[in-house]
């Protein structure tokens, strides 16, 4: 089975570089430019994984995510994980207790990503 990893960010630079880090590890990763564009595409078909940014024009990252998680087509199912620069603990507090699976600080790089996925149970093949 493939394992999907949706990225949400508005920088087209940030998905690319995403992109580049998940793809040789044998994932499938689809592109969103703001949450409202990814609740579109979690309403047709969810991904296994999201990685979600919060600032974000249209929809933020935290709307998103109570939005997502509130499909009937595997919204409560999918992993949620925070791409951001906001480290704050009450930001981070209020990310998880509002859906969010986990947490990344930007900039990340291709370790990190693949230590969170190995820290939630999250492979490729």
């Amino acid at each position: 089975m493939t394992v999907t990893v949706l990225t949400v960010d508005d920088s087209k630079i940030v998905r690319k570089v995403t992109r580049n880090m998940l793809e040789p590890l044998g994932f499938e990763v689809i592109e969103a430019e703001d949450g409202q564009v990814a609740l579109d595409l979690c309403a047709n078909t969810m991904p296994n994984v999201i990685l979600m940014d919060f600032n974000m024009p249209v929809m933020n990252g935290m709307d998103s995510l109570k939005y997502i998680r509130a499909l009937p087509n595997g919204g409560t199912d999918v992993i949620i994980i925070f791409c951001t620069t906001m480290n704050e603990m009450d930001f981070i507090q209020k990310a998880i207790m509002a859906g969010a699976n986990e947490f990344v600080m930007k900039p990340f790089d291709a370790d990190i990503l693949k230590n969170k996925f190995e820290q939630l149970g999250i492979e490729a093949n």
